[in-house]
């Protein structure tokens, strides 16, 4: 079943950027009655099954909302475990990574991470910074509002420089200044155990983003899930702003 709905969705539009807010860690390890952190744990299984298969099926670029702004607000034990897990899961997977052509990248705010998980992650970077196959990016301390200020503060600084005047700004030179200008914008956004909320992540980015929310916490999210979350995806109708006609048309 699995292997014909995989078929089918490769004879379709595979979206180019995908980016999934993980979710439903801390519930799934409750329900077994096992610490938060082993939810984290069980969810770096999804997110090695849900890279492999997106490059296998030729998505271009996964964004993973790792950690936000918000998060500093959780036990600072959970934070301080967070990290490690982080630091030593780079470690054993970035290998792993180089050797599949996945180029790897971050945006967010680093500065107030450990140092050590910071150069785990920059040399992460480093390495696979000339691979040409997909693009993994993990938004790490990232809150999409912060983004947005800063590229308001940007543009007045260099508007206030002479250095651009402020009828050249549009949407385009708007989205130049973002984190995630070397990155297209989401074409699907997934959204794991049951939320309905985009939780300040990727909102200029976004605008025309398919949305797929699924009951699915995070660590049960494999293949299976995405397959079906692109298949759904698939079977939308992308306007743009047009009606059904004029895409006929066009």
């Amino acid at each position: 079943m699995l292997k014909s709905l995989r078929d089918k969705i490769l004879e379709g539009n595979i979206p180019n950027h995908i980016a999934i807010i993980m979710d439903g860690n801390g519930r799934w390890a409750r329900e077994r009655s096992l610490p938060r952190i082993a939810g984290h744990r069980e969810g770096i299984n999804s997110v090695r099954e849900i890279t492999r298969v997106c490059g296998e099926i030729g998505v271009k670029h996964l964004t993973l909302y790792t950690f936000s702004t918000e998060n500093w607000k959780r036990p600072p034990s959970e934070v301080k475990a967070l990290m490690t897990l982080l630091l030593k899961t780079i470690n054993i997977e970035i290998k792993e990574l180089h050797k599949n052509n996945v180029r790897f990248t971050i945006i967010g705010e680093l500065d107030l991470l450990p140092i050590s998980t910071v150069e785990g992650l920059e040399n992460g970077v480093e390495l696979t910074s000339k691979n040409t196959g997909l693009n993994l990016c993990l938004a790490l301390n990232y809150g999409s509002r912060k983004e947005i200020l800063d590229a308001v503060k940007s543009i007045c600084t260099k508007i206030q420089n002479e250095e651009l005047r402020l009828e050249q700004l549009d949407e385009n030179l708007f989205s130049k200044e973002l984190y995630t200008k070397s990155i297209p914008d989401p074409d699907l956004m997934i959204r794991t155990s049951g939320e309905y909320r985009l939780s300040n992540f990727l909102l200029w980015q976004s605008a025309y983003t398919e949305i797929y929310m699924t009951e699915t916490y995070w660590p049960n999210f494999r293949e299976k899930q995405l397959i079906e979350s692109i298949n759904d995806y698939q079977n939308r109708e992308r306007r743009f702003g047009k009606v059904s006609d004029q895409l006929k048309i066009s």
